[in-house]
């Protein structure tokens, strides 16, 4: 099955979603039933925080990268495509992360995302990281309509 990384935005070079940047994490995100989405993260040794979980920074990475793929799907599902000159067609305009407990380094996490607000100028998505049945971190994702200017 195709991710929507790889089917929107397979040249993409971000570290966190982009398919193109061998050295990024290279997440692949998946909708599902009722428009949620979907992935599954395996964190690197290097991800750790000094205290053998999840760094914080690394799940704000994912969280913030995983509601783009429910973003740009919802996006590309209603038409709005990239504006003249732009990469995507929306862009972070705000993360809210709360840590709820601790990650695993070790183990696969879950990824869920839903875009709970759309129109064409902004979008706002809900997304968490799962692990052993409980939410480890969410937030409120706020993205905004990427206008290229000259």
């Amino acid at each position: 099955m195709t991710s929507i990384q790889e089917r929107l935005y397979p040249e993409l070079p971000c570290f966190g979603c982009g398919q193109a940047n061998p050295k990024g994490l290279r997440l692949r995100s998946y909708r599902g039933e009722g428009g949620l989405v979907t992935a599954a993260f395996t964190p690197w040794p290097e991800h750790d925080n000094g205290l053998g979980y999840l760094n914080g920074g690394v799940i704000g990475t994912v969280l913030d990268c995983h509601s783009a793929a429910a973003v740009m799907a919802e996006a590309d599902e209603r038409g709005w495509r990239p504006l003249g000159g732009a990469a995507l067609a929306y862009v972070t305009a705000g993360l809210d992360v709360r840590y709820l407990r601790p990650a695993p380094l070790t183990e696969e996490v879950e990824l869920r995302a839903a875009v709970v607000e759309a129109d064409e100028a902004r979008m706002t998505a809900e997304v968490s990281l799962w692990w052993d049945g409980k939410p480890r971190a969410e937030a409120v994702a706020l993205w905004k309509r990427w206008r290229p200017r000259s």
